[in-house]
């Protein structure tokens, strides 16, 4: 039978029901797609065309469209292969054609799929195919076993005896009732629906002292099963540590596969029943196992990306202290705190070492210093690293500015990832002449000015706002952080005339290479007046423009336009306006009230609706503004520099920076962040602790316990007094069925989450 082109799924079909739009907003969204256009520019300037349809439904339509592609191909080639073998019956092709997962076609094509050399090759070229036929179709009653096999001895062939072809004849059926697809499918639901993930030591192991001692004999329902702890028990398997295995309810499905495959009246059905035992364990079961533990990894790893996705898009879009003058510090001891000036558009100005932990007569010398790089740059904030001597240069500076009169805001930055970005190429190629320790003090300096257009020059990996970052699929991580990155610089935008080519990089249509050729260009040619200048730029064309230029700012331009969100294939509806209210563009952005007055009905026409005209009528009530909050410092208690220094009931402030499944951590100025576990977040009950808290977020906590020895420091953020020794519970019940351990896996305060829930002895209290 031919298979015929015009029998190939709707793939619009398949997307509508996957995802629950409307068929013409995928439609629109697919040929947008298609045709080279960017999610951030799909959700920002075609929200007519998609029903306004945001980045996260445009995303899933971009991953689902692969997914049914990749399926699509996959069965093309099914369906060829099938067809070949002239085994391709009609009701066979329907049901491939009606797959939409990719294990439901794995499981129709099992039967004719290349084979190794099996038992069953081998019990078929015995000849023992028809003996198993036999049995299968087998009717009434008293059936003689012996006395049909035995015309099937052959001690040529390798059957010995009536054993021995029974025995054939078993491999051949269990072999068919392994590649039904059906049976497939009941025991994958089966085992994912009621199994157990049971965790044991390896031989010998028992005994050991490990991180991993909680899950020596662990289980958990598989379907339920928390991410952090799904990947510490694979990370714990792949030191050799752990073994790892998935209980099914087997009675159960034994049961339900002879009803499923087995004829009700066959006079063999007890024979039959061990040869379906015998396909389970042998044949099914191995395979749906490393099927299910491949699916239970891909939901913890989807979980973990989750979170380090959120965790990274609260980073970079946290609140940017602007154009002022900074002054960088990256402290250190021993070797000195090395100081960086930068001005108002992070260009670096100068550069001092100073030693003011060394004692002697290094501390006067590194006062005076400061003092002169602050008032010869004219310095209009301090940002401090917060690592390694970060509270103990905030505690300096302080007392400088103290003495000497200057009322300066002194910030703490998180210096995470600043020594990937001081040994990176991009540092080199921006400072080739710096010591990299510079290199970070500039760093910091510009974090503080503008987190998102420094952060996007570190790899997102090194951030450190993730967990177990490093046992998840590395490749889907990447995706997922890229998005992120990309998602944040255009919904901010960027300063045409300032932006690196790392931050440009990532706006809509444009890449790293285009990033540097713009970069080149403006060098050479001098700052851009206008967006119309960028099909100047080599190889910058038309389509480019079309993604690019909405999110591309030019201050202080010929154009106010440019310094909007108000894309240059809208500039003539401005002007329309401007005309209609009898000024130019200019004097109808600097008149809120004749804005107040603009009839955005009458406007609408063809691919212009009240959606992008709001959006218009928005940037031109705020040209050029930033989205993000408006920034604020915090201040660390003055008090408290070491974890010697907490006790228990201290409020504190501090800033949120990482969030797990299981509670945030946060940065006290004691160069050990607490963890608030998820009970201790709020008065009511959180499922979630980013409905609560975001990374870069300034809380208010109070210190439940501190185990000084081991660098761990509980923190809640409820109200009302600390009862000690209690673990707070939530009035949770277990999720999931089968065994659970009493004892839930401890929290490790650690700010490697990496490490997180792998060490015992941490409680949270009540």
């Amino acid at each position: 039978m031919s298979m015929k082109q015009s029998s190939v799924p709707d793939l619009i079909a398949l997307l509508h029901l996957d995802t629950g739009l409307q068929r013409s907003q995928i439609e629109q969204t697919v040929a947008l797609l298609e045709g080279g256009a960017t999610v951030p520019f799909i959700a920002r300037y075609r929200k007519e065309a998609t029903g306004e349809l945001d980045e996260v439904q445009i995303r899933l339509v971009e991953e689902r469209l692969a997914y049914l592609k990749e399926l699509d191909e996959r069965r093309r080639t099914v369906l060829k292969t099938i067809e070949e073998q002239g085994k391709l019956t009609p009701e066979l092709q329907a049901r491939i054609l009606a797959c939409r997962q990719k294990t439901e076609l794995e499981d129709l094509y099992l039967p004719y799929k290349p084979k190794r050399r099996t038992k069953a090759t081998m019990a078929r070229e015995q000849g023992l195919e028809p003996l198993a036929d036999a049995i299968f179709q087998a009717t009434g009653v008293g059936l003689d076993l012996p006395a049909l096999a035995v015309a099937y001895v052959n001690p040529e062939q390798g059957v010995a005896d009536v054993a021995a072809a029974l025995q054939g004849a078993g491999f051949i059926l269990a072999e068919r009732f392994a590649d039904t697809a059906e049976a497939r499918a009941l025991v994958r639901r089966l085992t994912w629906e009621q199994g157990l993930f049971r965790s044991q030591a390896q031989r010998g192991k028992a005994g050991t002292v490990s991180k991993y001692e909680m899950y020596y004999d662990f289980s958990e329902a598989l379907k339920v099963i928390p991410s952090h702890r799904m990947l510490a028990m694979r990370r714990g398997e792949k030191e050799e540590i752990l073994r790892l295995h998935i209980e099914a309810p087997e009675e159960e499905i034994l049961s339900r596969l002879a009803q499923l495959l087995l004829p009700k009246a066959s006079p063999c059905r007890d024979w039959l029943g061990e040869v379906v035992a015998d396909a389970y364990g042998r044949l099914i079961a191995p395979s749906i196992e490393v099927e299910l533990r491949q699916q239970a990894k891909d939901a913890a790893d989807e979980e973990a990306i989750r979170v380090f996705a959120e965790n990274l898009r609260n980073l970079l879009l946290a609140a940017p202290a602007g154009s002022r003058r900074v002054l960088g510090v990256d402290p250190g001891l021993r070797t000195g705190s090395k100081l960086a000036a930068v001005d108002e558009t992070g260009r670096f100005l100068a550069h001092v070492t100073i030693y003011p932990h060394t004692g002697g007569g290094r501390v006067d010398a590194a006062r005076q210093e400061l003092l002169r790089l602050v008032e010869q740059q004219r310095i209009e904030m301090v940002a401090i690293g917060n690592g390694t001597a970060g509270r103990e240069m905030e505690q300096f500076v302080r007392q400088c500015f103290k003495e000497s009169g200057a009322k300066l805001p002194v910030v703490m930055v998180s210096e995470a990832g600043a020594s990937v970005y001081s040994a990176s190429d991009l540092a080199r190629e921006e400072f080739p002449e710096l010591d990299l320790t510079v290199r970070g003090a500039i760093s910091i300096a510009r974090r503080l000015q503008d987190p998102l257009a420094e952060l996007v020059k570190v790899d997102p990996k090194s951030i450190g706002v993730g967990q177990y970052q490093h046992d998840v699929s590395q490749t889907a991580l990447k995706k997922a952080l890229d998005q992120v990155v990309e998602s944040c610089v255009n919904y901010v935008g960027v300063d045409l005339n300032t932006a690196s080519w790392a931050l440009l990089g990532f706006v809509s249509g444009i890449g790293p290479a285009l990033a540097k050729t713009i970069v080149q260009y403006r060098d050479e040619q001098g700052a851009f007046n206008a967006r119309k200048q960028l099909l100047k730029v080599p190889r910058f064309g038309k389509k480019a423009f079309e993604q690019a230029a909405g999110f591309l700012r030019i201050r202080n331009g010929a154009q106010p336009l440019d310094n909007t969100a108000v894309h240059p294939e809208r500039y003539a509806l401005v002007e329309r306006m401007a005309g209609d209210a009898g000024v130019k563009v200019p004097a109808l952005i600097a008149q809120p009230q004749l804005l107040e007055q603009i009839d955005l009905k009458r406007y609408v026409a063809g691919d212009v609706g009240l959606p992008t005209l709001r959006d218009i009528l928005a940037e031109l009530q705020k040209p050029g503004r930033d989205p993000r909050e408006s920034f604020a410092a915090t201040s660390f208690r003055e008090d408290v520099t070491e974890i010697a220094d907490l006790k228990e009931g201290m409020s504190l402030n501090g800033i949120v920076t990482n969030v797990a499944a299981f509670g945030a951590f946060v940065d006290i100025g004691v160069h050990q962040d607490g963890l608030v576990h998820i009970s201790q977040l709020a008065d009511r009950f959180v499922k979630d602790p980013n409905e609560v808290v975001k990374v870069g977020q300034q809380v208010q906590v109070r210190v439940l316990e501190v185990d000084a020895q081991r660098k761990r420091i509980a923190l809640t953020m409820r109200s009302g007094e600390v009862q000690a020794g209690k673990k707070e519970t939530q009035g949770r019940k277990p999720q999931g069925t089968g065994e659970r351990k009493k004892k839930e896996p401890p929290v490790n305060v650690n700010t490697d989450l990496a490490a997180a829930l792998e060490k015992s002895g941490f409680r949270v209290k009540k």
